[in-house]
């Protein structure tokens, strides 16, 4: 395991959003869902998960999530992921989101 200064990790947004839409990610190489978020003060970002073995896309509306808001965008397939969603690989490897135990304002900052 590499060590990071405390600097290197205050360079991480990990901010809080709430899901607003999830579609179909067909053209994905991995089963995928297409998702649009709300950042707040950040603005609406779009990102493709992998999260569709644990969860429908009716769960996932409304729900807030942690994601990573200062990547540069990445193309996946057709579509331009703008955040990165965070979650753990179960035994399985089928990712389980990071979550919240409260709600808390959209654009948070994870400290």
């Amino acid at each position: 395991m590499e060590t990071i200064s405390w600097h290197d990790f205050e360079k991480v947004e990990l901010r809080v959003g709430t899901i607003l839409e999830v579609a179909d990610f067909p053209e994905a190489r991995k089963p995928a869902f297409k998702v649009k978020a709300d950042f707040g003060s950040f603005g609406i970002k779009q990102s493709s998960a992998q999260i569709t073995k644990h969860y429908t896309k009716e769960q996932l509306v409304g729900r807030q999530i942690i994601g990573v808001i200062n990547f540069p965008k990445k193309q996946i397939a057709t579509f331009m992921s703008e955040f990165l969603v965070t979650g753990f690989a179960d035994e399985n490897g089928d990712i389980v989101l990071a979550s919240l135990e409260h709600n808390v304002p959209n654009g948070s900052k994870l400290i």
